[in-house]
This record gives structure tokens, sequence and C-alpha cells, in this order.
């Protein structure tokens, strides 16, 4: 081996070190491992050594939050004469473009994702096209384009069986959905690395911070309290030992919510501090919206509801301009439920239409979990004016509205308990509506409901609304 190839070869080796996206190192390591990697390149002489430590930097600054990344980028050698210098370059934009989705900024991340996807099918490199098309698929989940998702998803998968971006939009949809069985299945294995957290080894750590919110979610959906407690102290730690504060953006709403909704205020307050001051001086739309979710469930807990309302909105604003569908629909409930917990007076109607409005959003987009529970906070909490008046219509052998919800959510394979705690009924009742619906239905067993409540959903649908998805009461 010539002398002159062994820095270049060193230095691209302690360029892949200095990825920000493995798990176990932190960035403070990272960034050692890069700067040892630039000293390297640039004694070698080597062209695609250097482009390869100018693709780490870019993809550091970029994951980071840091606005000289964007500088950096616009200066990689997109005309570099030789394959490899080619391939360091597609590396750069694709991860530059999962930065940027991570970020908050999709369009710019579109753009580099076209970018990097393209150069590394020229310059052939399929693995980068790979990473590339995950990255899209999040980046989807995120803006709400939804429709053909999951397909999209388990062709990826199908595809690369370590897929983990698919894996975890999968898991997403899944938990918006309901189907908490297929949660607990898509989302990665958690390895235990350290005594005090475990952290998604098998997958780039952002990924593995939004599968952690993914998993705290779905304890809290199915009221396991204390579970999603302790995954929430075992996240932080790890993403605090990370470094990478922007990466909490999927994942400290769900850690600040598990704390109090366990009692443990102390422990929210500390994980709002910290990811505020980790945010300061960062380009990060998304965590700063994220960080104004948080303000919002710390206020509500602590009874503060003007506080809470007026963070939801400010998030839910934020969450718009990116934009974020989902999210911002959350927003919305959560500033309707604090309004309507205060009383509102005149503005009642107006905070009712607006609840309504998100239901529709949540449905199009086939968060029926979330669509029910927002009906439900409608029902629990509208002043007795507004609701229904007295008497029920006679449904006879069709579902009614309530039922159809019910079977729907049970379709899902939710626990009478779980749908229970959705739709802030008894468990009794979810029981009695049940077995209603699967009379109507003509079914037997929970097992055929998906297929019915489908079914029967289109058909009432045309019939006058009064299907199974049904409508909030007038």
């Amino acid at each position: 081996m010539a002398e002159a190839e062994r820095p270049a070869l060193a230095a691209r080796a302690m360029a892949a070190l200095a990825n920000p996206f493995f798990p176990g190192a932190s960035l403070e390591e990272n960034v050692t491992w890069l700067e040892r990697a630039e000293t390297a390149a640039e004694a070698s002489g080597d062209r695609a050594a250097r482009t390869a430590t100018a693709a780490c930097r870019a993809t550091v600054l970029m994951n980071t939050g840091d606005l000289d990344a964007w500088r950096l980028v616009a200066r990689l050698p997109r005309d570099s004469p030789d394959r490899a210098g080619r391939q360091q370059v597609a590396r750069g934009l694709c991860n530059t473009a999962n930065g940027a989705v991570y970020l908050g900024h999709y369009r710019r991340a579109d753009e580099l994702l076209t970018e990097g996807i393209e150069l590394a099918a020229r310059s052939g490199a399929p693995f980068l096209e790979r990473v590339g098309r995950g990255t899209a698929l999040f980046r989807d989940w995120l803006t709400g384009r939804w429709e053909g998702l999951a397909e999209r998803c388990t062709g990826l998968v199908a595809e690369d069986g370590s897929a983990s971006d698919a894996r975890v939009v999968l898991a997403l949809l899944a938990l918006a959905k309901g189907d908490w069985e297929a949660v607990r299945d898509w989302l990665p294995r958690a390895d235990h690395v350290h005594e005090s957290y475990r952290v998604y080894e098998t997958c780039e750590a952002p990924v593995a911070a939004t599968a952690a919110g993914a998993h705290i979610r779905l304890l809290l959906a199915r009221q396991h309290v204390d579970s999603a407690a302790e995954a929430a102290a075992s996240a932080w730690t790890w993403l605090a030992g990370k470094g990478v504060w922007v990466w909490g953006a999927e994942l400290a709403p769900w850690v600040v919510l598990a704390h109090v909704s366990a009692g443990e205020r102390q422990s929210a307050q500390r994980v709002v501090a910290e990811f505020a001051a980790g945010l300061t001086g960062r380009d990060a739309p998304s965590a700063t919206a994220a960080l104004l979710w948080c303000r919002a469930v710390l206020a509500e807990a602590d009874g503060e509801l003007a506080k809470a309302r007026a963070c939801f909105e400010q998030a839910g604003a934020a969450y718009a301009g990116l934009p974020h569908p989902y999210a911002r629909a959350l927003m919305a409930e959560g500033a309707g439920r604090c309004a309507l917990l205060l009383g509102g007076g005149d503005e009642v109607d107006a905070v009712v239409d607006d609840l309504t409005r998100r239901v529709a959003e949540l449905t199009d987009l086939g968060a029926v979990w979330d669509a029910a529970r927002v009906r439900a906070t409608l029902r629990a909490y509208r002043p007795a004016a507004q609701r229904r008046s007295p008497g029920r219509p006679a449904y006879a052998e069709r579902m009614s509205p309530r039922e159809g919800e019910v079977a729907e959510l049970a379709a899902t394979g939710l626990t009478n308990r779980e749908i229970a705690a959705t739709l802030y009924l008894s468990p009794r009742t979810v029981e009695q509506h049940v077995a209603r619906a699967m009379r109507k239905l003509g079914i037997a067993s929970r097992q055929g409901l998906a297929k019915e409540v489908s079914r029967a959903r289109a058909t009432q649908g045309d019939g006058g609304g009064d299907g199974a998805q049904g409508t909030p009461p007038p």
C-alpha cells in the first residue's frame, strides 16, 4: 500500500465514526473523530477523502441544527470526476436531507433528497438510494402524505429488512389507527446497552428517538403509566448522552406527558428545561414546536389552563407552518380541551366547530383512534346546551354512530378497557356496544369486525351519514 493511501483510508474510516447517526457514541465523540478525519484527509491529498470529510461535516452540522450546514452542502462537489467522490457527495446529500427532515425543513429536504437519490443511482450506490427512500417515507408521515404510505413502507421493508425508517413509520401509522399490536410488532427491539437506559441499537439515532417516543405513547395509551414513565426516563437519559437535542422533536412531548401522568412533575420540569437549553441557538423548527407542546402539557398538568391553551395554540401554528398536519390536529385537540374546561361563553361554539374540523382532518388521514378520542372530548366537555336533545333515533338493525365507533376501535384489536379510556365510557358500556354491533353485523367474534365494520361504514355512509364512523352529535 502506498504511504499516501494510508491517511486517505484512515480519513474515510474516521469520517464513518464521526457520523452522528450511530446511537452508541456521543456528539462530542463524533466531532472528535471528524476533526481527526479532516486532518488525515488534508494530509493525504486524496480528493475522495476530502470529499468524505466535507460531507461528514455537513451531516454533523445539519443534524445539530447549525445554520452553517446549508453553506457546506452547497459546496459539495456534485461534479466530482471519480465515482468514489460522487458516492461520498450522494452520501452527504442523503444524510443532510435526513437531518433537514428531522429539523422540520421539509421543502429544502425534498431538494437535497431528490438530488442525493439521483446521484446515488448514477454512482452505483443502491444502499444510499434505499436510505434516501426511507427518509422520504418519514417525511411523508410528517407532512400528512399518508395515502398509500403503509404500502410504500412495507415495500421498502420487503427489499431491505433493516429499513428502520419504514418500520417506525408503520408503527406510527398503526398507533394513530389504534392498532396497538401492530405498533409493538413494527417497533424495533430495544436492547439494554447501559444499566440505566435502553436504546434502539439496531437503527439510526434519530429514528431511535422517534421509536422511543412511539413506544412511550403506546404505553400511555394502554394506561401503563409507570412503565411509560420508566421508558421516558430511559429514553431521555440516552438522548442527553447523545447530545443531539433537535432529535427530541418526536420524543420530548411524550416524555413530559409520561412524567406528569405518573405524578413526576419535577422530572417533567427538568426535561423541559434541558430541552429548551439544548435548542438554544439551533435552527430546528420542529423541535421548537415540540418545546411549545411540552410547555403546554406541563401547564395543563399544573391546572394553568389558559397558559396551556395559549401554548397549544402557538405549537399548532408552528406545526401548521412546517407543515405537520397530524401534530397540528393534536395541538388543536389540546387547545380545545383546555378551552372547554375553562368554559368560554360565546366562544364555545367556535371551539366546538374547530374540534369538529379536526375530527374530519384526523379521519381523512386515517387516524381512527385519534378521531374517536376527539369526538369523545367533545361529548365529555361540551356544555349541556350544546349537546343533542333527549331521545335517541331508532337504529333498529343498523349500527348507531356510537356502536360503530366502538366497533371500529374494537376491530383494531383494542380491549374493552382501552376503548373505554379513549371514549370516556365504562368498560361495561363498551361491552354492550360491541355485543350489539356484532349482533347487527351478524358475526360471532371480534376477529370478523375489521372487514364488516369497513363494509358497514361504506354502506351506511351512503344512506344518510349514520355509519360506523359517525359525527359528533349536533
